[in-house]
């Protein structure tokens, strides 16, 4: 029987795996759409999107299937569960992705091109590698490697408050700019918000391995 279960939590890994890739490619072409004002890129978001929502009720079903059949112990059990948690930050990262790609296709890029903010740019990379450093984590089991990634979330913070400031500076000197500065604190709202995910993601993992829950704690 310990086969079957085996068998039944490496589909489930594969599948958390593979819908956090497309998570990845999302957050990547969000930005490009709003870095090269190419807006084309927006229908592969939308598909991406798609796969995502199919994965996570695969996941959901197969986890329920699993504590059904077969019982698991303790390691097993926190494995599923950590599983089914994560397949759930990844659909709410890839909801992210697409207001990021909505608000740029359907808002940003219909108006002249206003000054950069060179913060956006920065938190997007980092919240794509928080992302797949905390689904390397879950990978390899790799409680150091999750740790990393709760470090990284202050950084995101950090840089969300200067495009704050830096928005609030722009609508001063171009009033009639408004509605575009505004959409860049969404944007980067967006981004702060994936990073929260894959914050929650690396815990998980934490919890996983060490059967620790430190989501209101200091590691």
């Amino acid at each position: 029987m310990k086969s079957h279960i085996e068998e039944e939590i490496n589909s489930i890994k594969e599948k958390v795996l593979y819908m956090g890739s497309l998570a990845e490619e999302m957050i990547s072409l969000s930005a490009k759409i709003l870095n090269e004002r190419n807006q084309e890129l927006c229908s592969q978001v939308l598909e991406r999107e798609e796969k995502i929502n199919k994965l996570q009720m695969e996941i959901d079903e197969t986890g329920v299937k699993i504590l059904a059949l077969y019982q698991p112990e303790a390691t097993d059990l926190r494995t599923i569960m950590a599983a089914t948690k994560i397949n759930s930050e990844l659909e709410r990262v890839a909801d992210q992705a697409v207001n990021i790609a909505q608000t740029s296709s359907f808002h940003f890029l219909k108006e002249i091109p206003i000054a950069p903010i060179y913060e956006i740019p920065k938190m997007s990379s980092i919240a794509q590698e928080m992302v797949k450093q905390s689904l390397d984590a879950f990978a390899k089991r790799d409680v150091e490697l999750a740790k990393s990634v709760l470090e990284k979330d202050e950084e995101l913070d950090t840089l969300k408050s200067k495009v704050f400031e830096d928005v609030l500076d722009l609508v001063k000197n171009s009033p009639l700019k408004a509605k575009q500065f505004i959409d860049l604190i969404l944007i980067s709202r967006n981004l702060e918000k994936i990073g929260d995910h894959a914050t929650n993601i690396a815990e998980d993992v934490i919890y996983m391995v060490l059967g620790k829950d430190i989501r209101h704690h200091a590691v």
